[in-house]
């Protein structure tokens, strides 16, 4: 191999390692949520997820999420995307000294999406609610989004 076509192969590459798919897929989020939830299903319910319909900028999404606790303690709430670069975008774990059971982060969004939270139980149960919402101005993007 020539030094030419060995610069060209590395700079080639480089080019791919930046330009890559700027998004998952849904398959891509319920293996995600599959894995969190040891492959149980989750039930609709007891969880919500606050967040704005209409996104104006994808950069810094402000998003809550809340769950019912009365008959059992929440253990961890998990945030799953479907069109982000990576499918979990934050896992949180409770105590039993949590109090409440919500917790408040700000997210990126790379494009308009499904968003599911899903609450893992004391009792192994496992609760979910899911919001789609529209982006207007695109975050997490590396190169061109489909």
């Amino acid at each position: 191999m020539k030094r030419r076509e060995l610069l060209a192969a590395g700079a080639g590459m480089a080019l791919l390692a930046l330009v890559r798919p700027a998004s998952a897929t849904p398959a891509d989020m319920a293996a995600a949520i599959n894995t969190f939830t040891g492959g149980a299903k989750p039930q609709t319910g007891k969880v919500k997820f606050d967040i704005a319909q209409l996104i104006d900028n994808g950069n810094a999404v402000p998003v809550t999420v809340s769950v019912d606790s009365a008959a059992a303690q929440v253990r961890a709430i998990a945030i799953f995307t479907e069109r982000n670069p990576q499918t979990e975008v934050a896992v949180f774990t409770l105590g039993p000294r949590a109090g409440k059971a919500e917790v408040s982060t700000r997210i990126r969004l790379a494009t308009s999406q499904r968003l599911m939270a899903v609450a893992r139980m004391s009792d192994g149960s496992y609760w979910s609610h899911g919001v789609d919402v529209i982006v207007a101005l695109a975050a997490c993007i590396e190169g061109e989004a489909p």
